[in-house]
C-alpha cells in the first residue's frame, strides 16, 4: 500500500500560483508538463532546471513528439519560460510565476515570430553559473573529496597543486557527476575513498573534474580489485588425488604396499 510522507520530500508551491494554473485552459499533456517542471525545480528548491524533451517525456510517460508540441505551446503562451542553455545545449526551463503574462491561447504567426526571436536570443546567452551554499549536498561532496585529496597531496609534497582549487567548481563537477552522469552518491563516495588510498591513483586524481573524467575507469578498477580480494581460495583435495594415483598404480600391476604416499 502506498504511504507518501512529507518527511520524504515535498514540492513547495504558492497557493496563488497553483490556483491560477488550475484555472488555465490546458490539455492533459500540458498540465503534466507543468507538473514535471515544478517537480524538478521547486521540488529541489530551484527556480529553473535544464530539462530535455526526452527527459520530460520519460517523466510523464508521454510520446516525445507530443511533449515537444505541447511544451512549445506552453512556451508560446508564456506559461513556461526558456531561461538559457546548459553546457549540453539543453534548454533551461522554469514555470513563469508572473501569471499576468500568461496568454489564454496560442499567439498569431506574427506573435510567434517575436517569440522565436526571444528564444534565439536566450540561446545566445551563456548558461548561468550556479552558486553552491555550504549546506548544499554537492558542496559537501566537494569538501569531503578535497580534504582527502589535500591529505594525499601533503604527504606527497605536492600540496602547492591544490592552492588554486575552487570549491564552487568542485561542487559543480560533483553535481554533474550525479545529475548528468547519473552516478549514485554512495558509489561516488566509495570511489573517492578508494582512489585516495590507491597506490597509483591517489596522486593522479587530484581534482573533482579529474574524478568525473575518469570515474567509469576508476569504478571498474575498484570493483575488479574488490572481486580479486574476496575471491575464495580453492584448496586441492590432496587425499582424493592420492587415492586416484593409488588406483592408477594398482591398474599398472604394481604392488600397492610399495606405493609412495608422500
Amino acid at each position: 500500500m502506498a504511504n507518501p510522507k512529507l518527511k520524504n520530500g515535498f514540492t513547495r508551491i504558492a497557493n496563488e500560483l497553483l490556483e491560477k494554473m488550475i484555472q488555465q485552459n490546458l490539455n492533459g499533456t500540458q498540465f503534466r508538463i507543468v507538473m514535471a517542471i515544478w517537480r524538478y525545480t521547486y521540488g529541489f528548491q530551484k527556480k529553473e532546471k535544464a530539462l530535455s524533451i526526452s527527459y520530460i517525456s520519460k517523466s510523464i510517460g508521454a510520446n516525445r513528439n507530443q511533449v515537444d508540441r505541447e511544451l512549445t505551446s506552453l512556451i508560446n503562451r508564456e506559461i513556461v519560460k526558456i531561461v538559457g542553455l546548459d553546457e549540453r545545449n539543453v534548454r533551461i526551463l522554469q514555470v513563469n510565476k508572473n501569471y499576468k503574462e500568461w496568454l489564454d491561447k496560442e499567439p498569431s504567426k506574427e506573435e510567434k515570430q517575436v517569440s522565436a526571436k526571444k528564444e534565439t536570443a536566450a540561446k545566445k546567452q551563456p548558461a548561468k553559473k550556479l552558486k553552491y551554499e555550504e549546506d548544499n549536498q554537492f558542496y559537501k561532496m566537494a569538501v569531503y573529496f578535497y580534504q582527502r585529496v589535500e591529505k594525499v597531496a601533503a604527504e606527497a609534497g605536492i600540496a602547492h597543486l591544490l592552492k588554486k582549487s575552487n570549491m564552487q567548481t568542485w561542487a559543480d563537477d560533483m553535481r554533474k557527476l550525479v545529475e548528468i552522469d547519473e552516478i549514485d552518491k554512495r558509489l561516488a563516495r566509495e570511489v573517492m575513498d578508494w582512489v585516495t588510498e590507491h597506490t597509483f591513483w591517489r596522486t593522479n586524481i587530484l581534482s573533482a573534474k579529474k574524478l568525473r573524467q575518469k570515474f567509469m575507469e576508476l569504478s571498474i578498477k575498484m570493483k575488479q580489485e574488490q572481486l580479486n580480494t574476496t575471491k575464495p581460495v580453492i584448496k586441492k583435495d590432496s587425499t582424493r588425488d592420492k587415492d586416484i594415483a593409488l588406483q592408477q598404480w594398482i591398474s599398472e600391476g604394481k604392488d600397492p604396499d610399495e606405493f609412495d604416499w608422500n
